[in-house]
């Protein structure tokens, strides 16, 4: 029998995303306690630019963003916010939106398997993904497990299990 394997990798739904700030910008502009204060949010690419004339609106309006990316099923950890920076008379805060594995954090799991999972698991990085193969199924799906009850600082999805 064929080794199983499937591959461990950080992708963000930009579907999901789009939905989740559109509405975010819906419920700023027909909020009361928005009216007049210059909330803005903007997408643009990798970047969310959030606008506000206080600190506390700035901040209000990430709140926003982050309820309504909960509500749509996309992680926070791909979401990388500053904080709020006074430019003029408007505040603004500067957020990325991180996507795909890095060598370091492969490398962390791949420790984190041979550490803690099934022996017979083995690794392998490949770009901004890890693949992880086995003879047994049944250790794969252990090993899906170990890793999302893992506590990783960035979020993880599971594709391509054969």
């Amino acid at each position: 029998m064929a080794d199983s394997s499937f591959d461990v990798v950080s992708k963000i739904d930009r579907m999901e995303l789009d939905n989740a700030i559109n509405q975010a910008i819906r419920e700023i502009d027909t909020r009361f306690d928005f009216k007049n204060t210059g909330a803005k949010i903007e997408l643009s690419g990798d970047k969310l630019a959030i606008e506000a004339d206080t600190e506390e609106r700035a901040k209000a309006t990430l709140d926003v963003v982050k309820d309504k990316m909960i509500k749509r099923g996309v992680s926070l950890k791909h979401l990388d916010a500053g904080e709020p920076q006074l430019s003029g008379k408007i505040y603004k805060i500067a957020s990325t939106m991180k996507e795909g594995i890095s060598t370091e954090n492969a490398k962390k799991i791949a420790k984190f398997l041979r550490d803690e999972g099934p022996k017979s698991i083995k690794t392998q990085i490949q770009g901004d993904e890890l693949r992880v193969t086995s003879k047994s199924r049944d250790d794969l799906q252990t090993a899906i497990e170990q890793i999302k009850n893992g506590k990783f600082d960035f979020a993880v999805q599971f594709v391509n299990f054969r």
